[in-house]
């Protein structure tokens, strides 16, 4: 087990382009952490410095307290899953996962023993004789697995693993990665774009945009307390609506959209009083699921159905407000044609309020 540190840590390729921007980050004993982002953001990047496979440009990694910057991956206990399992296709399965272990010049029982105890933790023992092109995607995954669990590692890397697989399948291996976290109890970290990965698997979550670290957090702190409007528009699915407006102090605090579309009532409170941001342009963010069909009087509108999405479980409805597309999750029994016009509803409790600058105005 063990804690792995990032200090001031960067990233520069030749032509200066900066892929990881000045990080500071610490990752728990025994903590499963995620690194996500769109594209591009240095996530990979990161998880790559951490097993060596990159050169920092600058700062310092530590692994349990230990200064690993100038130590070869092979040094650094640790062990890394890839997304595209990295199999020796002529090896039977229990070869692929022996394989490290025989490197290291372990003893054919101890290596019987981790490999035996591996695939019983993986309930894979009877593929042990196989080879890679006879098994699915998902057994060459929990393969991929065995070979990491085997060596008893500090640290566990994953690096977007469940990519390759299909929707059932990349279920079904989320489950399987959060048991054995829960099984193993050791320290992992994980990369992947997918934000329902990250929302399930993750004790914390360190979005990423541009190579620098825009808030680390639970799950339930980055959808409800985004820092900021980045943030609060990555995580959540269908996507945060995002709406430009005005604070007014007229008839009580209240949020005019830009052509006055949207109006919400209700009293606002904000740090500093209404003095610090009456007629402040501000962006209103509201999650799909907090508009309502059963609007309360103050804070109604009527808006114009360009498409209704049925998911079976729940309905999308889709349209503007001030020419914004916007989307609201119903009920799957609400059903409106395109082109009907309803009245819809928005707690103001519920939105959250964002400066020019994008940061998220505490209430």
């Amino acid at each position: 087990m063990a804690v792995v540190e990032l200090k001031n840590v960067s990233k520069i390729y030749e032509g200066k382009s900066r892929a990881v921007d000045n990080i500071s980050l610490e990752i728990r004993d025994k903590e499963f952490l995620v690194l996500v982002g769109p594209s591009g953001c240095g996530k990979s990047t990161t998880l790559r410095m951490i097993a060596g496979l990159e050169d920092i440009s600058g700062g310092e990694i530590s692994i349990d307290g230990k200064i690993v910057n100038n130590i070869p991956p092979k040094d650094r206990d640790i062990a890394m899953v890839f997304q595209n399992y990295a199999l020796y296709p002529h090896m039977t399965v229990y070869d692929n996962m022996a394989f490290g272990l025989k490197l290291r010049k372990f003893s054919k029982k101890e290596i019987a023993e981790r490999v035996n105890y591996a695939a019983g933790i993986l309930e894979i023992e009877d593929l042990l004789k196989r080879k890679p092109r006879q098994l699915s995607g998902g057994q060459r995954q929990r393969v991929a697995l065995g070979r990491a669990i085997v060596r008893k590692p500090k640290v566990f890397l994953f690096d977007e693993p469940l990519s390759n697989l299909d929707a059932k399948l990349r279920v079904q291996m989320r489950t399987e990665i959060a048991r054995l976290h829960h099984r193993l109890e050791t320290t992992m970290i994980y990369v992947t774009h997918d934000q329902v990965e990250a929302m399930t698997l993750g004790d914390r979550i360190v979005v990423m945009k541009d190579g620098i670290i825009q808030q680390v957090d639970s799950p339930l702190n980055l959808y409800n307390k985004p820092d900021n409007r980045f943030v609060a528009g990555f995580i959540g699915s269908p996507a945060m609506n995002f709406i430009e407006g005005k604070i007014s102090a007229e008839k009580g605090i209240r949020f005019v959209s830009s052509k006055g579309d949207l109006t919400l009532k209700s009293e606002l409170e904000f740090p500093g009083g209404i003095e610090q941001i009456a007629g402040a342009s501000v962006t209103a963010g509201i999650r799909p699921e907090n508009f309502n069909l059963l609007p309360t009087d103050g804070n109604r509108l009527t808006v114009k159905i360009d498409l209704e999405e049925q998911m079976g479980s729940e309905a999308y409805l889709h349209f503007n407000i001030d020419e914004t597309h916007c989307i609201a999750r119903v009920k799957p029994d609400c059903v409106f044609p395109i082109g009907s016009e309803i009245e819809i509803g928005c707690d103001p409790q519920s939105v959250l309020f964002f400066n020019r600058e994008g940061i998220r105005i505490k209430r």
